[in-house]
């Protein structure tokens, strides 16, 4: 019983620390990396607390949110880098309009 709220309290430090992340820096991949922590730090919390209630649904879910999150990754870098090849931006608040 110890070690899943051990791992319940990692999944909360991922969480926030992704958040901080995402709160403070203004570069595009930092931006994705951070959202990747975030999302890391759900999936150890969805399967620690599975884990303590001793069913599968947590993991099933868990599986899925890798799965979105591995497409979002794919697409949030494709379009983090035509940004940069066709503007020449690296941080968030230098993007303010998406057309011309």
């Amino acid at each position: 019983m110890k070690i899943e709220i051990a791992y319940t309290l990692i999944s909360i430090f991922l969480f926030l620390s992704g958040l901080f992340g995402v709160i403070i820096r203004k570069n595009l991949i930092t931006l994705l990396v951070s959202t990747e922590l975030m999302l890391n730090g759900v999936n150890l919390g969805l399967v620690s607390m599975d884990k303590m209630v001793g069913g599968v649904e947590g993991q099933v879910f868990a599986l899925f949110v890798l799965t979105v999150a591995a497409a979002e990754v794919a697409i949030g870098l494709g379009l983090v880098v035509a940004i940069f090849r066709l503007r020449g931006y690296e941080g968030s608040s230098e993007i303010t309009q998406l057309r011309d």
